[in-house]
């Protein structure tokens, strides 16, 4: 029973009154459809009456042929009011919604303002700006730490042991002899002066260029 008692819509408003004009419409094109099928039958009734000389029969029948060709033209006059009916309402339902739409961006609108603070949205961008720079700051300090980590790792004497580690891994030996080489800061024994074992920067490159490694 609830249902029957529904209060209606503006919207079913506009569906009802757009129906009802519909049959309006429909119904004057079956009106006019009728004049027209008289408006032939008085035609040639009329033509009738002319040709058996009939003439008061005549000029009653064409006075009827008048007014149906009146009735007809006023079909379409109605025909063309209900059709600007139906587009005015279609528009004002248009504009309607778009009310409505406006309306809702306004209150939307107006709820998001009250929940934004202005001087707390300043601060959170002026906090993220802070830490930003400090990760920044963070950052360099960490490459600065490293780059000088691998400066210092990288003394002459750690060089030469990696270069001869990375040798002796790709089976390069020097002069035959690169598993006896002593290592860098060592005395070669039974020698008559101390040296250093070195490999040149030319003989390295020879033999890496004779295995076909550029």
């Amino acid at each position: 029973m609830a249902s029957l008692f529904k209060k209606k819509t503006v919207d079913d408003i506009i569906k009802e009154q757009n129906k009802e004009l519909r049959g309006t419409q429909r119904q004057i094109t079956r009106d006019r459809t009728a004049l027209e099928k008289q408006e032939k039958q008085l035609e040639a009734e009329i033509k009738k009456m002319a040709k058996s000389g009939n003439r008061e029969a005549c000029k009653i029948l064409a006075k009827q042929l008048v007014q149906l060709r009146k009735q007809k033209t006023r079909t379409y006059a109605v025909s063309s009011k209900v059709t600007s009916m139906s587009t005015q309402t279609k528009l004002m339902n248009s504009q309607m919604k778009m009310a409505g739409a406006m309306s809702t961006s306004a209150k939307t609108m107006q709820a998001v303002n009250k929940k934004m603070d202005p001087q707390k949205t300043l601060k959170t961008m002026q906090d993220f700006q802070k830490e930003n720079m400090k990760m920044g700051m963070t950052e360099d300090m960490i490459n600065d730490t490293l780059d000088e980590i691998f400066e210092e790792s990288g003394d002459e004497e750690e060089s030469q042991d990696i270069v001869n580690q990375v040798l002796d891994e790709i089976g390069i030996e020097i002069s035959g002899k690169m598993g006896k080489a002593p290592a860098a800061g060592k005395t070669v024994p039974g020698a008559a002066a101390a040296s250093k074992a070195t490999i040149s920067d030319d003989e390295i490159e020879r033999q890496l260029r004779a295995l076909g490694v550029d």
